[in-house]
């Protein structure tokens, strides 16, 4: 049988279509978000957001609106970010910062220019990878082209449900969009693979189930390492102040504006605390999978080993911070080493190492 027969050319081409077309659009939401934080950086309104977040800290009433621009006799009034203090046990009392905009309604414009954009982008997306689908009437996982265009799609998928449930997320925008156009640009060039059909093994419901709750597992994984690592940065920046001393002006003009550390290190441990039982169950249905697939459910497959030695990494972070000695920057390491052992076993073992999961090629 002439499995490549069975290819719909014009949704294949279709689906390339649009990954290229949202490539670009998450261009223009790339450039949208470096007006947003240029701008939040260089007003006058953003130095005067900033000196008042930092009034506040010091016990500065709360009531104050600037006053930012004067035009036909009218006043434009600008409302002071809220700022929220989040605090826990061993760490600063320190408030958010107001955001990538800085307070300004020319940043906040852009900055909303950009979710727009990114919005578009993502349907965009989300239609290559159906087109995908359709094209060969499967689930679009079956190579690491496939995948690589799903997991940035499920990202900026959950990177907008947090926006959309009021979360204060938007300062990860310029980097989540920045990762997905590399992760695109690697898949449309290294990993591409033409649309054709699976070997006889992954003709399973299991892969529905299996595959989507790992791609679902590492978009979030990715989001919690984002904050992770930005929580690093802001946690020096905060050190230095505390102890004295003058931050640089990159400090002082972008990390200012981020969530206070213990904001950050909370939210990447509440979003890495709740993907992991799913990460947990993803590694069962693979075994369950196996079992089916080459009747036997473990095997020390180079990619069997690696989901357990993330799934170990990530235990080992969630322990660490349920115990005292263990919070703050220790555990923010072991949290970006798990990260590191799931991109590994994506990227690294896929490539590099020769094992069952290695059939489907890139």
């Amino acid at each position: 049988m002439n499995l490549a027969a069975a290819t719909n050319e014009n949704l294949a081409h279709t689906s390339n279509v649009l990954i290229y077309s949202s490539m670009a659009v998450y261009t223009l939401a790339f450039f949208a978000h470096i007006a947003e934080w240029v701008f939040g950086s260089r007003s006058k309104v953003g130095r005067t957001a900033a000196a008042l977040t930092g009034a506040e800290a010091q016990g500065v009433g709360a009531s104050v609106k600037v006053q930012v621009a004067q035009q036909g006799g009218g006043t434009a009034v600008l409302e002071r970010p809220k700022i929220i203090t989040r605090s826990a046990a061993g760490t600063r009392d320190v408030p958010d910062g107001p955001g990538a905009a800085g307070g300004t309604f020319k940043g906040d414009l852009y900055g909303r220019m950009a979710i727009s954009m990114t919005v578009l982008a993502f349907l965009v997306q989300a239609g290559g990878v159906i087109a995908r689908a359709l094209s060969v009437q499967r689930a679009p996982w079956g190579n690491m082209y496939e995948f690589s265009i799903t997991f940035s799609t499920v990202a900026v998928a959950a990177y907008l449900t947090l926006l959309a449930l009021k979360k204060n997320v938007r300062w990860m925008g310029l980097l989540l969009v920045t990762t997905v156009l590399l992760d695109l640009g690697i898949a449309t060039t290294v990993l591409y693979t033409s649309s054709d059909q699976l070997v006889p093994a992954l003709h399973s419901y299991w892969l529905w189930i299996h595959v989507s709750t790992a791609i679902i597992c590492g978009a979030v994984f990715y989001i919690g390492a984002v904050a992770t690592l930005l929580y690093l940065f802001r946690d020096s920046y905060e050190s230095k102040l505390a102890n004295g001393g003058q931050p640089g002006s990159f400090a002082q003009s972008v990390l200012s504006r981020l969530p206070a550390a213990a904001t950050l290190d909370k939210f990447s441990y509440r979003i890495n605390a709740a993907v992991f039982p799913l990460w947990t169950f993803t590694i069962i249905a693979g075994a369950i999978w196996a079992g089916d697939a080459w009747g036997r459910y473990w095997g020390w497959d180079p990619k069997e080993v690696w989901s357990f030695i993330t799934w170990v990494a990530y235990a080992c972070y969630l322990h660490a911070r349920a115990t005292a000695g263990w919070k703050g920057r220790k555990a923010a390491y072991l949290a970006l080493i798990a990260f590191g052992c799931w991109l590994f076993n994506y990227y690294g073992v896929n490539i590099f190492v020769t094992g069952k999961h290695s059939y489907a090629g890139v």
